[in-house]
């Protein structure tokens, strides 16, 4: 039995379905209703987010065509306003490690695709994971997202070998404490066993909601080449009891306007069917280039910086409760503009290549290995005084999964803005870790004075005395202390 022929009977109810819940032509027809917006329409739109409540996807369509500049400028001051609100001002770092780039799929603007004969081919061993994620301990890193091919040799026996060992993996200062997944879509009982050796986060990207593009970019006889076996995925994760899931779409397949409708509904789809729970974290990159992949380098659809600035706030505005993850695919003055509209998430010192973190000390390329370009390839350090100086705080925090706050607690908090009270406190905490452990002379002084700003915000209550007495413990040695 080949790799396909498994899935068979696993695709079978999808495929006897009248529908999915991405109407292809009622998203036009939104779209194309409220092809002119009034000034009067929009504010009225930016009114209903000020109460940070999910939008409705009417209400979505009018920040999505609305092209007038004064009120679009109102767009990005909402949109910034409500991601302090939600989530502080801190800025959460992520790398991700890449396990494998074999895979049994054929996606035309990918470069792991299986026909691409110019990629090297690998599957990291336990024994390599281990020395992966040492580098990435000793940059600073605390949390990362494993990404897997989808292939026989990435199944779900060696996701579980893989974390268990990213896990166990410990340096003198410390370890990985929260590892999300990026993967195919698996089966229910599956999900059960990634769930069992905890991982946080698991991310399907849908690449496309548009369900003809989705056909002509994924080949038949392909498993990805199955749509609802992967708009889905987030229905049996929540089965399977994995509360935490990322959305995504790979902007440049197809109209960015179309695309955030599909997220929207998406979106409501989860809330609506799983107790208010919609998605935890939703990526937005952009096609670029990858080794011998002609799709990449002149998408159909490409998206303008001004575009993508827009859609970054037109997702905070509508989704206000959720995370939004900016990648390493940008350029580092695109990333910096959108961290104002509402980006609570990016990765830095950002390695793709298979054995990437091993080959080389600094982030660089590995044409043969890598899926894709990326754009800002800073260290981790210069990423982290960079958000310093801008006002803002790093975290490396993973508390709240580890508090048991995923899922629906997670969503309670966050919907009632009051997750700010964990993510502040645990910020300063976990990058006071990270200045004592790792940073630059230059890096740990301007840090110290981003965490006294901080922590002046606690001036006078049992927080801050709290705070104070974590912070010198921190210098005194101790690790991995949480709110």
């Amino acid at each position: 039995m080949n790799f396909l022929e498994k899935y068979k009977e696993d695709f079978r109810p999808y495929d006897e379905m009248e529908k999915d819940f991405i109407d292809d032509d009622l998203i036009w027809e939104k779209l194309n209703a409220h092809e002119n917006p009034t000034k009067e329409e929009v504010r009225a739109v930016l009114k209903k987010a000020e109460e940070c409540v999910r939008l409705e996807p009417d209400e979505m369509a009018i920040l999505i065509q609305n092209k007038d500049p004064e009120t679009i400028e109102e767009m990005f001051a909402l949109a910034k306003t409500l991601k302090e609100e939600v989530y502080g001002d801190r800025i959460v770092f992520f790398a991700p490690l890449y396990l494998s780039d074999e895979c049994a799929n054929n996606c035309t603007y990918c470069g792991f695709r299986s026909s691409n004969t110019a990629m090297h081919r690998k599957t990291l061993t336990m024994d390599e994971i281990e020395e992966e994620v040492k580098i990435m301990i000793d940059e600073g890193q605390k949390r990362t997202i494993l990404v897997y091919g989808e292939s026989p040799h990435t199944e779900v026996s060696y996701m579980v070998d893989s974390i268990k060992k990213v896990y166990a993996t410990k340096t003198k200062n410390g370890e990985i404490r929260r590892a999300n997944i990026n993967a195919a879509p698996l089966r229910v009982e599956e999900l059960r066993k990634l769930k069992e050796v905890g991982i946080g986060t698991f991310q399907v990207f849908q690449e496309t909601y548009h369900h003809e593009t989705y056909k002509k970019v994924h080949p038949e006889g392909t498993i990805k080449g199955h749509y609802r076996w992967r708009l889905y995925a987030m229905d049996r994760a929540q089965e399977a009891g994995v509360d935490d899931c990322g959305l995504g779409v790979l902007f440049g397949l197809y109209d960015w306007r179309f695309e955030l409708m599909g997220l929207m509904y998406h979106t409501i789809h989860l809330e609506e069917t799983f107790n208010g729970v919609g998605p935890h974290t939703i990526s937005f990159p952009r096609i670029t280039p990858a080794k011998d992949t002609p799709y990449a380098e002149n998408p159909e659809y490409q998206v303008s910086d001004e575009d993508f600035k827009k859609l970054v706030a037109i997702l905070r505005l509508s989704v206000p409760y959720t995370g939004l993850i900016c990648t390493a695919r940008e350029k580092d003055e695109v990333r910096s503009a959108v961290l104002e509209y509402g980006v609570s998430q990016i990765d830095a010192g950002t390695r793709i290549g298979v054995g990437a973190y091993t080959k080389s000390k600094m982030a660089n390329t590995m044409a043969d290995k890598e899926q894709f370009t990326i754009n800002d390839s800073r260290s981790l350090d210069d990423v982290v005084y960079e958000i310093c100086k801008r006002g803002n705080i790093p975290s490396f925090c993973t508390a709240c999964y580890r508090a048991g706050r995923t899922g629906e607690e997670f969503m309670k908090v966050a919907k009632t803005k009051f997750v700010h009270n964990f993510c502040i406190p645990n910020a300063i905490l976990t990058f006071k870790e990270y200045l004592v452990d790792y940073a630059s002379p230059a890096t740990k002084e301007l840090g110290e004075k981003t965490i006294a700003e901080h922590l002046a915000q606690f001036e006078g209550s049992a927080m801050h005395k709290k705070l104070t007495d974590m912070l010198i413990r921190i210098e005194n040695g101790e690790h991995d202390l949480r709110l």
